[in-house]
């Protein structure tokens, strides 16, 4: 008797307390992650309505598909050519400031692509030169949000923490085509000749003015970093700051060391080749669902947020899973891998919707899965002003993907007449980037604190 109480005893004693760092990290995402959350659902949504709004908008201005790749992927020339002067001003300036900037000027020029024609008018230009000015012009306002918010990120959570604070904020992704598709396809069916507009000009006004507003919600309320805040006790903001020192102590965090660091354009590589399926789909994905024989508009939308919400919950077991095992090799290269046989399948089985459908699941679950590893990676061997340029060095070249999974679609569609042969390059191309990240150092996957010094810098 006296042994069992001796042992309830000790059980007692020895059960383990919470962990003070994981109650900070709980309550900065409290704090941070449901306003950036509704921030990159509008900015999502802002990117890629663009393909909802194609089903309506090439008959009313007479684009063809050529002029709408053109378009779509002129966004981001811009973003490419602003991108990391963005996150170094921002890095400067302070994130409250500079993401208001860009949320308040992308919501703007993202609402004035409803008034293309006006537009045209006034400066006497044709509809498709305003249209190419405006998307790029969007581009470059809206550059430097994503980075800016994973450098942000960075200032609260150690690499190791920011999967799970990703994994909630990139589910941002697939909410904006599970509720934006639908939406988009509505309001084209039944806005459209509403005080004598388009549907695709409401949606662009709709969608786009929110950012408006919260651009003036982040100015007001977002923290630039922890050590400004009334919410943190000071014990906590010194475990916060300190933990941030001493990972910044490990890493390189100088602008040098971004550029001469062959791990960031090993990522860049991975980030363009997976990332052109990845927009390739997203763009066109609403057309190719047309071309299957689905033809009103909002069940266009309906069933394009179909894969999306398939990733979402992968997306969410796949962040758990990667944390839980501390591995992020196979975690950042089988999605992606997984995803090129998706893309590769639904092509192949173009002709039955419900295959294509589950095969565009499998693909987009990977995508959006290998997101909540990848974007944790440059955090593990930069930090400061390095990891401000490293991130959206690799932002920045990723995007390229934008241009080509957009016309690598289009090209295919203009010379065969089907979307199929677009969608095997593109798998090809993803599957190829799943074998670029299978062969990467193993310095790249380290966890930070987790390897030697001999793994810690590798340059060229």
């Amino acid at each position: 008797m006296q042994s069992n109480t001796q042992f309830r005893n000790k059980d007692v004693s020895a059960e383990p307390k919470s962990d003070p760092v994981t109650e900070i990290n709980r309550k900065i995402a409290w704090r941070l992650l449901p306003l950036l959350f509704v921030c990159y659902i509008v900015s999502y949504l802002d990117r890629i309505n663009i393909s909802v709004a194609k089903l309506q908008m090439i008959g009313d201005l007479h684009f063809n598909n050529t002029i709408y790749a053109f378009g779509a992927s002129v966004f981001f020339w811009g973003y490419v050519l602003f991108e990391v002067p963005s996150n170094l001003l921002l890095s400067r300036l302070g994130a409250r400031v500079w993401i208001a900037r860009i949320m308040i000027t992308w919501g703007l020029f993202s609402a004035a692509v409803a008034f293309i024609e006006p537009i045209a008018g006034f400066f006497a230009l044709s509809s498709a030169t305003v249209f190419f000015i405006v998307r790029c012009l969007l581009g470059a306002c809206e550059a430097g949000f994503f980075p800016g918010v994973i450098l942000y990120l960075s200032y609260w959570y150690a690499p190791r923490g920011q999967s799970r604070v990703l994994s909630g904020f990139l589910l941002a992704l697939p909410v904006a085509t599970i509720v934006g598709a639908p939406l988009s396809g509505w309001v084209l069916e039944s806005m459209n000749g509403v005080m004598k507009f388009s549907g695709w000009q409401w949606m662009f006004v709709i969608e786009g003015l929110p950012a408006v507003a919260l651009g003036l919600v982040v100015l007001a309320f977002l923290p630039d970093r922890p050590g400004n805040v009334r919410w943190l006790t000071s014990d906590e903001k010194i475990r916060v700051v300190e933990e941030r020192a001493n990972r910044q102590a490990e890493r390189n965090h100088r602008f040098s060391h971004a550029l001469k660091d062959v791990r960031v354009w090993i990522l860049c590589l991975i980030y363009v080749l997976y990332g052109t399926g990845f927009y390739g789909l997203a763009f066109w994905l609403p057309t190719i669902i047309q071309s299957a024989g689905v033809k009103n508009t909002f069940h266009v939308g309906l069933f394009t947020a179909v894969p999306w919400a398939v990733s979402a919950v992968y997306m969410v077991w796949h962040a758990a899973h990667a944390r839980k095992s501390m591995e992020r090799r196979w975690h950042t290269a089988l999605p992606i891998l997984f995803s090129g046989f998706g893309l590769i399948m639904s092509a192949y089985t173009s002709d039955n919707l419900v295959l294509s459908m589950l095969f565009m699941s499998i693909a987009l679950s990977g995508l959006m899965g290998v997101m909540t590893v990848f974007w944790t990676l440059p955090a593990g061997f930069l930090s400061g002003t390095a990891a401000a340029a490293g991130i959206a060095i690799i932002s920045s070249i990723g995007s390229l993907s934008g241009i080509l999974g957009s016309f690598v679609s289009s090209v295919a569609l203009d010379l065969t007449g089907t979307m199929r042969s677009g969608t095997y390059i593109l798998g090809a191309c993803v599957l190829l980037s799943g074998l670029v990240a299978l062969a990467a150092p193993r310095s790249l996957y380290r966890l930070a604190g987790a390897a030697g010094p001999q793994e810690s810098r590798i340059t060229t």
